[in-house]
């Protein structure tokens, strides 16, 4: 097996893509699983989802080792060392990979959003089945790179929009296909998020970063800032940034719309299979382009062109509280206890029905039918899921396909960019149309530079 180079960490990309290994592509590090062999899954992000989610449900899903693992914070590498106690553990996954790629299979992202994107290419350049957190990435360049890369290295991907597996999202799939609501005309989907600080001005420094906390690693590819730590009453040791409320600054998130965005609005945007938007509206809140945090509140409008014989139609999004106006046509047991609709969730409004969702995961559905027409329970015609990180890993070990997991990178790329795009829209305001095939807002040159952005010097991770 080829060999990467030993270099420094931080001129580790721009060496290796120069090399013959690199150059052989993924084909040359995938290890294949013997029949007893146990797949070694690396961990980027230790804690957080990967205490929540990762370390158990993978375990849960198959036979797994860990053999390294990478978290910024070296305090927070118990969830990980405490399975794996002779694992090794870095701060700087660029470390990891560039010592450890030969001893892992598989990597599980659970990062702020704009390591997503970086941790994920090197891991499938070096033929790593990849399992990355939504949003796929912090940029909508980033997302249709990942689906790039996921034909390119053929390795099993899996976005952590989890509820893309449960009962709910596919019943959803089910009765939009029917055709039961008729043609569906229009989409309202709120969220309760953020749940973290956001419209806010930039923290104020506190001096040096703490030793458990690698700041270079953490910041990654973003503009270098001073490091801000908890003071005084920080709630649990939470500092500005780490561990919990980067989603709320735009060097690092995405705030709500990229957080619940990939969840809130999954189930619909499967079931219509629209591809991507021709334009994206801000129609409420401010706008941030220039700011360091993103806005408390705003609603975004998403228009959808015709496909096949379905007519284009419009989504509305709406978080930080904000709600659409209430249907009259909602009962009493599709609200809250105080007859309000509740902190999440969504309406597909069709012409001889609609659906309510009441969370964010597409949960607790209601039909409504107008007027006379009689809507019939529609058939289970999707497979249903095994699990979400079981899906993952019967592809990581060659029992099913690379492409078997169902929301893997093609999908979720599509579903990604799309959010993003209304995220340009928070930034700069106004209607913005969008050219997929060329990745450009063809009215408003500067939304351009959204579209990419740049990164810090040994942080431009691209595919050869």
């Amino acid at each position: 097996m080829p060999q990467l180079p030993r270099i420094t960490r931080r001129r580790f990309i721009q060496a290796a893509a120069a090399t013959s290994a690199w150059a052989m592509g993924a084909s040359a590090y995938g290890r294949v699983l013997g029949a007893n062999a146990k797949l070694s899954v690396a961990f980027i992000g230790t804690s957080g989802i990967a205490a929540g989610q990762h370390i158990g449900e993978i375990i849960n899903a198959g036979d797994v080792t860990c053999n390294a693992y990478c978290d910024a914070d070296q305090n927070r590498f118990g969830p990980a060392f405490n399975r794996w106690p002779d694992a090794t553990g870095y701060t700087d996954y660029r470390e990891m990979y560039d010592k450890q790629h030969k001893d892992i299979d598989a990597v599980m992202v659970g990062t702020p959003d704009h390591h997503h994107y970086p941790a994920s290419i090197v891991g499938m350049m070096l033929g790593k089945h990849m399992y990355t957190q939504k949003p796929l990435t912090h940029t909508v360049w980033e997302a249709r790179q990942l689906a790039i890369a996921a034909e390119r290295y053929k390795v099993a991907t899996q976005m952590g929009n989890q509820m893309h597996a449960n009962e709910g999202n596919r019943r959803i799939v089910e009765w939009v296909r029917s055709g039961q609501l008729g043609v569906i005309k229009e989409a309202h989907i709120w969220t309760n998020r953020p749940i973290w600080p956001q419209g806010g001005e930039k923290p104020k420094p506190t001096g040096d970063p703490p030793a458990n906390l690698d700041w270079e690693a953490y910041i990654g590819p973003a503009p270098m800032r001073p490091y801000s730590g908890a003071t005084g009453g920080g709630r649990r040791g939470r500092g500005p940034y780490h561990p919990f409320a980067w989603r709320g600054f735009i060097d690092f998130g995405t705030g709500a719309l990229g957080d619940m965005g990939c969840h809130t609005t999954d189930g619909f945007y499967w079931g219509m299979d629209p591809g991507f938007p021709t334009a994206v509206e801000l129609l409420e809140g401010p706008t941030v382009a220039g700011k360091d945090m993103w806005a408390n509140q705003s609603v975004v409008k998403f228009e959808f062109p015709e496909k096949l014989s379905r007519p284009g139609f419009n989504y509305y999004w709406y978080e930080g509280g904000l709600k659409p106006d209430k249907p009259e046509w909602v009962a009493a047991d599709g609200l809250d206890k105080d007859g309000k609709l509740g902190p999440s969730g969504g309406f597909i409004i069709g012409e001889r029905g609609a659906i309510q969702y009441m969370d964010d995961y597409g949960n607790n559905i209601k039909v409504y039918s107008f007027g006379n027409n009689k809507l019939q329970e529609p058939p289970k015609t999707l497979k249903r899921s095994e699990g979400h990180h079981k899906e993952w890993y019967e592809a990581c070990v060659g029992n099913k396909p690379y492409y078997y997991p169902r929301s893997g990178f093609r999908y979720a790329a599509m579903l990604t960019e799309s959010v993003l795009l209304g995220t340009i829209a928070q930034k700069v305001g106004g209607r913005l149309e969008y050219d997929h095939y060329n990745q450009k807002i063809t009215n408003n040159d500067n939304a351009n530079q959204y579209i990419t952005k740049k990164y810090r010097d040994g942080w431009e991770f691209k595919m050869d």
